[in-house]
């Protein structure tokens, strides 16, 4: 079982993330890493973390063999990537789960398949619930007691340790509109514009 501190869930989370659905600027720069942690967009709860929280965290997951540091020829900057996937034996529909819910808290199977779309896209709800079923045979997530008056019950990591499903978390709140898949798509892409940058800088100098 876990026992990760909820810093070291929204590093992972976002390495997960962009992996997946921007692998054209992974791995990440600190920079890029501080920027994706403190997203607007497809976070819940939104933080604010200082880049040396972000890299407190990476020291410590780079210590327990989740995080490794990437630095290539073209690169001016150390970059960072995640290994929890390969230590776990996580596929891509099975990551993309579990990222989500590192990143947006307990959510419904329905809200999952939604909002995954931008790193696997499922072909119905029934994919999506064989996953979280074998996510939960596994012990990284835990269903979560039904809300009064709601059709789905929801899930949850467990990766900062065990979750009383009777336990009242938080509901993700639904934020997924259209304006801030727009928003989450320019940030995407400014990213990958000033990781382009810095790969040609070095080739003026």
């Amino acid at each position: 079982m876990f026992s990760f501190h909820p810093e070291e869930v929204r590093v992972l989370g976002c390495l997960i993330e962009k992996r997946f659905s921007t692998p054209d600027n992974y791995p990440l720069s600190l920079n890029s890493l501080v920027n994706a942690c403190n997203q607007s967009s497809n976070r819940d709860p939104v933080e604010v973390y200082e880049p040396g929280a972000v890299d407190a965290a990476l020291k410590s997951l780079r210590a327990q063999n989740y995080a490794l540091i990437f630095t290539g020829a073209d690169s001016r900057v150390a970059k960072f990537k995640e290994s929890l996937c390969e230590k776990l034996n996580l596929s891509r529909p099975l990551a993309s789960v579990l990222a989500e819910l590192m990143l947006r808290g307990p959510q419904t199977g329905g809200e999952l398949r939604s909002r995954t779309a931008r790193m696997f896209e499922f072909p119905d709800l029934a994919a999506v619930e064989a996953v979280l079923q074998e996510l939960a045979d596994r012990e990284l997530i835990v269903q979560l007691a039904r809300q009064p008056g709601k059709r789905e019950a929801r899930w949850a990591h467990q990766l900062c340790g065990p979750v009383d499903p009777g336990e009242s978390l938080p509901e993700s709140q639904p934020r997924s509109t259209a304006l801030e898949e727009r928003v989450t798509a320019l940030e995407e892409r400014l990213e990958e514009i000033l990781e382009k940058l810095n790969r040609l800088l070095p080739l003026l100098d």
